[in-house]
């Protein structure tokens, strides 16, 4: 590709660091959409995934128990 003319280098800065020159054009972008209020929480989320780990744990070890034990009954 062929220039029309050699660009100086104030030029050169303006277009590699976003300085105005009339033949750059910037994009505008769309306006983000508004965060929704929501009823839980990370730290909610957080907490009650916890809870959850922790009732698992115990429920295995409980079944655990009560297979050593059947094993030592039989």
């Amino acid at each position: 590709m062929r220039r029309l003319r050699p660009l100086s280098e104030a030029e050169c800065y303006a277009r590699c660091y976003r300085g105005w020159d009339a033949t750059v054009s910037l994009v505008k972008l769309e306006p983000r959409r508004p965060r929704y209020e929501l009823p839980v929480s990370g730290e909610d989320l957080r907490r009650s995934f916890e809870v959850r780990i922790d009732a698992r744990a115990e429920d295995l070890q409980a079944e655990v128990d009560a297979a050593e034990a059947a094993a030592e009954a039989a």
